[in-house]
């Protein structure tokens, strides 16, 4: 069922009432909270204020937290122009698409983010982002009807640096986008997987476990020193005690002062690869916030270009159910971009190790994807 207006009785002033429908994608939401998406304009004090005085849900009042569901009714009774005012219609700025589609589903859209382009829009930029290309895509193809979608518009279940290419998940569905975003918070059924140019010949696994303290003012994190928590919990001390981040590293190649690393991550921090691989003597090649300014230096003058080389390359999903169970114990793979195969090559050298050769030359030979399934297809092999 989708969301729509449905008319008041006739017995009913008809500028006073206005009926919504509640469908798929707004069920499991607070009162309050649909409320604030839906009058967007309107302050606080009058949304629950309204909800004290001026909504019915299914002909009744209802608590503030009460949890939407799919065909409950909500009576508005405030006047058109009182609605008109506080509704915010979000006109969506066309954007050029630039990402890959790397798997693709009913309720699911896994694509690659290209190097400079941002994953969500900043006071700076608000029209070319991921997130407006997405959903300009999913509404060409229909599986986007912002009309009938009601508040929810599909957004980025994680989010990478404008300088950092690779995988990022949409949920299509409401459903589907709690259920991704959930599933990035917690730890055990996704493994988050990238690769990573960095300063410094790394020559065995690090299994780096910190915690770190962002300063809001100046957009970066700082790593705390030896002596930290060994369990994961969040610190009750508050935020000078920072988060807990754990991030493994295991080089695939190294040599010329430079490494070639697999990096997974166990949690998912603003910064993490670039703070901790920095902090433990690994600092991303390029990276200006993090990075050695010697080293990117002498990185920008052999490579002829600027930026740091992260790649959000595989994600490999456990068992899931329900929304999600398309991608249960699926591994989708991300081609490296040629600018970071470019920087591999200049800086290191040929050499690599065979694991790492033979996953390149099968992604090589094996073109195009099929975004059903997220795996290779033979040349000339027919998607069905």
């Amino acid at each position: 069922m989708e969301f729509r207006f449905t008319h008041a009785p006739h017995h009913v002033k008809m500028s006073l009432v206005k009926n919504i429908e509640i469908g798929k994608n707004e069920e499991g939401q607070r009162l309050d909270r649909f409320l604030r998406k839906y009058l967007a304009k309107a302050p606080l004090s009058l949304i629950y204020k309204a909800v004290r005085k001026d909504i019915k849900v299914n002909g009744r009042r209802s608590a503030e937290d009460y949890m939407l569901q799919e065909g409950d009714v909500l009576s508005l009774y405030l006047t058109d122009a009182e609605i008109d005012k506080y509704r915010e219609i979000r006109k969506m700025p066309r954007a050029k698409r630039q990402f890959g589609i790397v798997y693709e589903d009913e309720q699911v859209l896994i694509v690659d983010k290209p190097y400079g382009l941002l994953t969500h829009g900043d006071g700076k930029e608000k029209k070319n982002h991921l997130a407006n290309q997405v959903v300009d895509y999913l509404i060409e193809t229909e599986a986007y009807v912002p009309r009938a979608a009601g508040t929810f518009i599909p957004a980025p279940a994680n989010r990478i640096d404008r300088n950092t290419t690779g995988l990022v998940c949409f949920g299509k569905t409401a459903a589907a986008q709690r259920e991704l975003a959930a599933l990035f918070r917690e730890h055990g059924r996704l493994e988050k997987i990238y690769l990573a140019l960095t300063a410094g010949e790394l020559r065995e696994e690090l299994h780096l476990r910190d915690r770190l303290v962002k300063d809001e003012a100046r957009n970066r994190v700082e790593v705390l020193p030896e002596g930290l928590p060994s369990k994961p919990a969040e610190s009750a001390s508050g935020a000078e005690a920072g988060v807990y981040a754990e991030t493994i590293a295991r080089p695939l190649k190294a040599g010329k002062g430079f490494t070639l690393a697999e990096v997974r991550i166990l949690t998912g921090r603003t910064h993490q690869i670039r703070a901790q691989l920095a902090a433990a003597g690994y600092p991303l090649v390029g990276d200006p916030k993090y990075g050695d300014r010697m080293v990117n230096e002498k990185a920008r003058k052999r490579l002829e270009t600027e930026g740091l080389f992260l790649h959000a390359r595989e994600l490999r999903f456990g068992e899931l159910e329900g929304v999600l169970a398309p991608l249960s114990g699926r591994k989708l793979l991300c081609e490296v971009p040629a600018r970071f195969r470019e920087a591999e090559r200049v800086l290191l050298g040929e050499t690599e190790t065979k694991r790492f050769k033979n996953e390149r030359e099968n992604t090589e030979n094996r073109k195009p994807k099929d975004r059903r399934t997220g795996t290779w297809k033979k040349r000339g092999e027919s998607g069905r």
